[in-house]
């Protein structure tokens, strides 16, 4: 189906694959309990998984590119990934 030739895109790739499989069961879950409450209960550690999966797909993606991109992009992409966690955090 596909031919995948970069290890990096691989785990980035199996990252989100499994982070989807959480998400899809994670639905499945609020429709069972089938309660407001319930599902936000679910809802809020979804929360704290979107982050990680966020972080580790970045730091695989900034591991692939270590020495094909120059020093001082890698230091833009990687303060560009911190505004974003920085943005979304809860006060």
């Amino acid at each position: 189906m596909f031919l995948i030739e970069d290890k990096y895109v691989a785990g980035m790739a199996s990252i989100r694959f499994l982070s989807a499989a959480l998400e899809f069961s994670a639905a499945i879950l609020m429709l069972k309990l089938n309660k407001v409450e319930e599902a936000m209960k679910v809802n809020a550690v979804l929360a704290i998984v979107g982050p990680v999966v966020l972080t580790a797909v970045t730091g695989l993606g900034i591991a692939g590119l270590a020495g094909k991109v120059p020093f001082h992009k890698m230091i833009f992409i990687i303060m560009g990934v911190g505004l974003i966690l920085y943005g979304v955090r809860q006060n």
